[in-house]
């Protein structure tokens, strides 16, 4: 039975993604209304694509997930989602007697971190809470993706030997300064590096709005640049390097994906490996009445005018914008691989809705998900996890804070605004500890 657009946005990873649905606007949090704009509550936005009917039902694991309230305040009554250790265990293990050799031939410590899933007493490894009917789960069903599913997945795209290259495009200015662009640039890079550990991560050359000859507007609801993603989409796919697994382009203007919608976050082609994703509404001022990226009006002589960008606002970049950029990148290339939006426990790959839950998002995959991501590349969690604490440590003064809004120059790096990270930092060495027991 059909089920409504709004029930499989940008889920087209379950279907031949030669359909149309293969370019699809990733979380299309853009149906939610900003902060302060409940007048926005009906935007546009839940048509993203086509989507494959039968992936967006819930399949409940034949009754072995609950849903328990737990004593949060009426007014936000807080939910858990368990499933069972059974469960867990197979959506990880699988029954499949080849699978289930694979996972044994792990190291030892790696199979004693991922077992931590169906541990009820870890506290590695928590279930996943919902804190309103709008989080992604609930007002988005889509069928769990086990490990078995993934593996067997016929249209999943893996690294070859010759295709083993993130490549990273930055398109406009990400920083106030050239210094500040350049040195976020870099930090994103070396997080990724460390998160798809194994693979090689390079960077493009930085290009200007108008080299990708995209489209672009002002918000009528915010007043804010915006960029046609799907054009950026067409120009990526252009420069898609030969040893490329994917290009993605990141940016600090806001993305729209048609003219009616109001915003989207990210949009990826799955067939052909691209995406483009912005970082423009996670700095702390965006949703503020005071917000200084708003243009009265588009001054535009001709298409090819693109002077409106010369100067547009950049957020400053502090260390929750940094943390909520690598949350995004590896949450968005993570799609590219053919890990879907996860279900199962708290994990970098649950859908978000809101910028709200995305904070709640944890930066860590949960084990069913970091199985799914280390058989698609190969690597040792063990030096994986070694690589993410090295990005946090390395290049970090003693007081981080953020990045100054006009930088001198001449002072070389600036430090790493890694405060935010310290607690993941102190979760990752739990793990180790395990790993290495």
């Amino acid at each position: 039975m059909p089920l409504k657009p709004a029930a499989c946005r940008g889920r087209s990873h379950t279907g031949d993604p030669s359909d149309a649905g293969a370019s699809v606007a990733l979380e299309n949090r853009a149906a939610e209304p900003p902060r302060g704009q409940a007048g926005n509550r009906r935007l546009r936005g839940r048509t993203a694509g086509a989507c494959n009917p039968l992936a967006t039902l819930y399949s409940g694991r034949g009754g072995s997930r609950s849903l328990n309230s737990s004593s949060a305040p009426a007014q936000a009554a807080m939910q858990i989602i368990r499933h069972s250790e059974q469960t867990l265990k197979t959506a990880l293990i699988s029954k499949n007697p080849v699978l289930v050799s694979q996972y044994e031939k792990l190291d030892a410590g790696e199979q004693r971190l991922m077992n931590e899933a169906f541990q009820p007493a870890s506290d590695l490894f928590g279930p996943i809470t919902l804190h309103s009917p709008s989080d992604w789960i609930t007002s988005h069903p889509e069928a769990p993706q086990d490990f078995e599913q993934f593996f067997s997945d016929p249209y999943r795209k893996t690294p070859s030997p010759n295709k083993r290259s993130i490549y990273i495009q930055s398109i406009g200015s990400l920083g106030n300064t050239r210094i500040i662009s350049e040195e976020y640039i870099k930090w994103l890079t070396g997080y990724c590096k460390a998160y798809f550990y194994g693979l090689r991560v390079k960077l493009l050359e930085p290009v200007p709005v108008s080299v990708t000859r995209c489209s672009f507007r002002v918000n009528e609801n915010t007043h804010n640049l915006q960029i046609h993603a799907g054009d950026i989409l067409k120009f990526l796919k252009k420069k898609k390097p030969e040893d490329a697994f994917c290009v993605v382009g990141i940016t600090m203007i806001d993305l729209y994906p048609r003219d009616s919608w109001n915003f989207v976050f990210g949009q990826a082609s799955l067939t052909d490996g691209v995406g483009i994703f912005s970082f423009a509404r996670y700095g702390s001022d965006f949703y503020s009445m005071h917000y200084k990226g708003k243009v009265k009006k588009l001054k535009k002589t001709s298409s090819s005018d693109y002077s409106i960008f010369d100067n547009y606002y950049i957020p400053e970049i502090t260390s929750v914008l940094l943390l909520r950029s690598c949350k995004t990148l590896t949450h968005e290339i993570g799609h590219i691989f053919g890990l879907r939006h996860c279900q199962w426990l708290a994990c970098l790959m649950q859908g978000s809705n809101h910028l709200e839950e995305a904070d709640r998002r944890p930066l860590n995959l949960c084990p069913i998900c970091l199985r799914k991501l280390q058989c698609a590349i190969g690597f040792s969690t063990v030096e994986r996890y070694k690589a993410l604490v090295r990005w946090i440590d390395d290049e970090s003064s003693d007081t981080p804070g953020a990045t100054p809004e006009h930088s001198r120059e001449d002072n070389g790096n600036l430090p790493k605004p890694v405060e935010a990270f310290k607690e993941w930092k102190e979760w990752i060495i739990k793990c180790l500890a395990v790993l290495q027991k």
